[in-house]
């Protein structure tokens, strides 16, 4: 088992020839893992076995196991995801900016490669071939960190890309995973400043609060997505059922999944049982205020009804559980999602434009959504390809990281013999 030390001296080796390879000979890489994925998609799907096994035991539940189980189709989907980076444009040497000073000083400024990227994340094990598709294709070296829970799954997809890396005579270094997932390793990469030049974690609440606390490397952070959906009195009751069912129940696992319906007052009466109904179809446990908890009861099992928590109003629950709230107004909607969302993506189900707008433009989130999911918040569903994350900061990238958010920059500055 190699130390981070040592990660970290091979990933900026691999970072330089990354550096200089072209755009087609990572299109080809890219291609080439892709298949090598799906070649050995059978001994992949043997190593997330163990970690499934792993996972009942440990009590994991239904949601989670969902989101660390891989098939032929899962494995597939993320090979797509790498062949579909490989079609989008090389986002390394763009001209961001050309500039002639009065003294015929010319700059240009450009996109550059970030350089070693590591990335720390739970039991999640596409995001290991998706960042590496995306720091390949940008020109990143990149380490990753897993969780305990997938370390089979993360290793067997790791190693498949290495070896198809050094297939093709490219740094097999130039996607690294931390075999040791104990605590004092994730701190440790926080910590190697002196390789690593971004962190980008990939999780829930917890972990990314830890790596921001912990990290001197810079952080992105990522992930956490306490989501609401709000359903105003002007709102299609039929599209607004729909929308909810399916932002909490098509995988309740993910970041972008919906965590709070708020509704109008005005048609909280209809909207609530009709909302829940198509709810138990996947048996989600309602946490109710008062007035919702009111309008429900005896509309829906008991047993799927319960009285909201002060600390279920801005809960992520990556499970089948849904906070509920009616609201007086828009205003009101609008004040819970600033006092308990995360930044990450949130929704207005309304037929007046005029309302839309207005909570489009007062919701400060990286993703706001009219009459559509919050699970849309998604690289492939922006156009991006495959995404490592979802940015709810403001700083450098915000919403999908896709392959420009990967890029840094520098000028270049040409003269003729020009002094200050």
């Amino acid at each position: 088992m190699l130390n981070l030390e040592q990660l970290g001296q091979n990933a900026v080796k691999a970072k330089i020839k990354l550096a200089t390879l072209t755009t087609e000979q990572k299109n080809k890489a890219l291609c080439h893992i892709a298949e090598s994925l799906e070649k050995y998609s059978a001994s992949i799907i043997e190593a997330n076995k163990i970690d499934c096994k792993n996972g009942k035991e440990k009590g994991m539940s239904a949601a989670f196991l969902d989101r660390l189980s891989l098939n032929e189709d899962r494995i597939h989907s993320f090979a797509e995801g790498m062949r579909a980076v490989a079609t989008l444009p090389d986002p390394v040497g763009r001209i961001l900016e050309e500039i002639t000073r009065p003294n015929e000083l010319f700059l240009q400024k450009i996109a550059v490669p970030i350089g070693v990227i590591g990335i720390i994340f739970e039991a999640r094990p596409n995001v290991t071939a998706d960042a590496f598709a995306l720091c390949f294709k940008s020109g990143n070296a990149v380490i990753l960190r897993g969780g305990s829970d997938a370390i089979n799954s993360n290793t067997a997809i790791c190693n498949v890309m290495r070896n198809a890396l050094s297939e093709l005579s490219l740094p097999a270094d130039a996607v690294q995973l931390v075999e040791d997932t104990s605590h004092e390793s994730a701190k440790e990469l926080m910590r190697l400043k002196k390789y690593v030049d971004l962190i980008i974690p990939r999780g829930g609440k917890r972990l990314i609060q830890s790596v921001v606390e912990n990290a001197t490397v810079p952080v992105i952070e990522t992930g956490a997505g306490t989501c609401h959906i709000y359903v105003d009195k002007d709102a299609n009751l039929d599209m607004a059922t729909d929308i909810v069912f399916w932002a909490k129940t098509s995988r309740p696992s993910v970041c972008n999944a919906a965590e709070c319906l708020l509704v109008h007052k005005d048609i909280a009466a209809v909207a609530l049982p009709q909302i829940a109904t198509k709810l138990q179809e996947k048996n989600v446990e309602l946490r109710c205020d008062d007035t919702s908890y009111k309008i429900l009861l005896g509309k829906i099992s008991k047993q799927n009804l319960t009285h909201a928590a002060d600390d279920d109003w801005g809960m992520e629950y990556n499970d089948y559980i849904l906070a509920v709230k009616v609201v007086n107004t828009m205003d009101e909607a609008i004040d819970h999602i600033r006092n308990f969302g995360t930044g990450h993506s949130e929704c207005i189900v309304t037929d007046s434009k005029e309302t839309a707008e207005e909570f489009l433009t007062q919701v400060d989130a990286a993703a706001v959504y009219h009459n559509a999911s919050t699970r849309f918040t998604d690289g492939g569903e922006f156009g991006m390809g495959a995404e490592i994350g979802i940015s709810t900061q403001k700083l450098h990238a915000r919403g999908p990281l896709g392959l420009r958010e990967l890029t840094s920059m520098k000028y270049k500055i040409y003269g003729k013999g020009q002094l200050r």
